[in-house]
């Protein structure tokens, strides 16, 4: 058996940009992510190589290295499936677009049309063919504003209510930056700049025709831009696994609840997950683990409709306490605010797995959270260490997990006398009056 061809080439802008490939964002990929902040970045750095060597010609210049792109591609085939490389390969789309809506000489604008796509044939009944497909939830949106002459002209006087999802309001924001800024330039800097990035600038092209591969090609590479993270890699995995009829609607699914929760929060949440199923201390990295123990339990549809989204809608309620219920919604609540001030999180765990499991009997979830808010409060105010705090709430979790009851003497979430008295001991230290009456009441 041949070992699988793994290809790895420089190329220019321009030959990036061209009929040799046929980029497209699988609809499992993370959203666009770049910001002004990032675009930024990459025009400042850009602007500065020119700058630096203003009387070279642009053939004299040295290469700009723009950092790797992997791609799942077959060997003399354009089509290119990118598994990292998006943010960069939409940003400098963006770019050529902003150049061709403002150098003055129509013939260098009408030319740099090509690179955004290769228009099509009336006479042959061809479509125009884009460079870089962007993912289904947004492509119509990026033609429009972005790739079609004049669209990005027309992204000042977009109603952002009318924006559908983070990467659509990052190309808004981008497009506009970066039109703003190039309008600021004189015409021979951006004609010197259009020149510039597609003859001198270079990203290094490494392509497999096997999925796992190129995945394992972009884990180990570093690459210019924002780090993949581990709710991106996962949401690849899982989320690449489904069926093709399945996998968009599942992608959306996941980035709703990514919206909902906000990207750090929702990052956190498989950390909080991965806790539930370890029930110790994090040994190796959260996608290690997650992959060990969580991944292997549950079908990739299973894993995403029982698991993850429904943890975190309970995360978000907890963490908004915002929990609705025809009875103690409000006290529940108030404890969720209680133990949102508790100086770490090792509790939410165990607060996110209750209340999924029980979100149907509030007089079970006031009676556990409680108790919860009280294990809690004895560990902070005693000092407990990271470590003694998550084994006693892996134990917290095993008793739920076994079913066995939560509230009987010897109970982890009970406390016993002598740690009672230990909190005693503690709240007659220098301890606030007020906290105090929290913690007694």
């Amino acid at each position: 058996m041949s070992a699988m061809k793994i290809h790895g080439n420089e190329y220019t802008i321009n030959k990036v940009f061209s009929d040799d490939f046929a980029f497209e964002i699988p609809h499992y990929q993370r959203p666009y992510r770049w910001t002004t902040e990032q675009a930024g970045e990459l025009l400042d750095d850009l602007l500065g190589t020119l700058l630096s060597h203003p009387d070279a010609t642009v053939d004299d210049l040295p290469p700009y290295f723009l950092g790797c792109v992997v791609l799942i591609k077959q060997e003399s085939v354009p089509d290119s499936k990118v598994v990292d490389g998006q943010q960069r390969l939409t940003t400098l789309t963006i770019l050529l677009s902003a150049l061709r809506e403002t150098v003055e000489d129509a013939e260098l604008s009408s030319d740099l049309t090509h690179f955004l796509y290769a228009k099509g044939n009336k006479a042959l009944g061809t479509s125009n063919r884009y460079r870089l497909l962007v993912r289904d939830r947004d492509r119509d949106f990026f033609q429009a504003y972005v790739q079609s002459p004049g669209g990005l002209a027309k992204l000042g006087e977009l109603d952002p209510t009318w924006i559908e999802s983070i990467s659509q309001e990052n190309i808004r924001l981008n497009g506009s930056f970066l039109l703003g800024r190039l309008k600021a330039l004189e015409d021979t800097s951006r004609q010197r700049l259009a020149t510039f990035i597609l003859n001198r600038c270079v990203l290094v092209v490494v392509s497999s025709p096997d999925i796992d591969s190129a995945y394992r090609i972009f884990s180990i590479l570093n690459n210019r831009g924002l780090d993949l993270s581990h709710a991106d890699i996962l949401k690849a995995e899982i989320v690449g696994k489904l069926p093709a009829t399945l996998s968009e609607v599942y992608s959306k699914k996941w980035e709703d609840a990514e919206n909902e929760l906000g990207v750090d929060a929702f990052k956190e949440l498989f950390n909080h997950i991965r806790m539930i199923y370890r029930k110790q201390k994090l040994r190796e990295t959260v996608l290690k683990e997650f992959r060990e123990y969580v991944v292997p339990e549950h079908k990739p549809k299973e894993l995403i409709d029982e698991v993850i989204l429904p943890l975190a809608e309970a995360y978000l309620e907890i963490t908004t306490a915002s929990f609705e219920s025809a009875k103690h919604a409000d006290e529940i609540n108030a404890l969720f605010r209680w133990l949102g001030q508790i100086g770490n999180y090792d509790w939410i765990p165990p607060a996110i797995k209750f209340l999924c499991d029980r979100r149907a009997n509030p007089v079970e979830l006031l009676r556990f959270f409680t108790d919860l808010e009280r294990l809690a409060v004895y560990m902070m105010v005693t000092r407990m260490d990271i470590t003694r705090r998550v084994e006693r709430y892996g134990k917290v979790l095993s008793v739920m997990v076994d079913k066995s009851d939560l509230y009987a003497d010897g109970s982890p979430l009970q406390l016993s006398e002598a740690e009672r008295n230990s909190l005693l001991a503690a709240l007659n230290g220098n301890i606030s009056t007020c906290f105090v009456t929290r913690v007694l009441s």
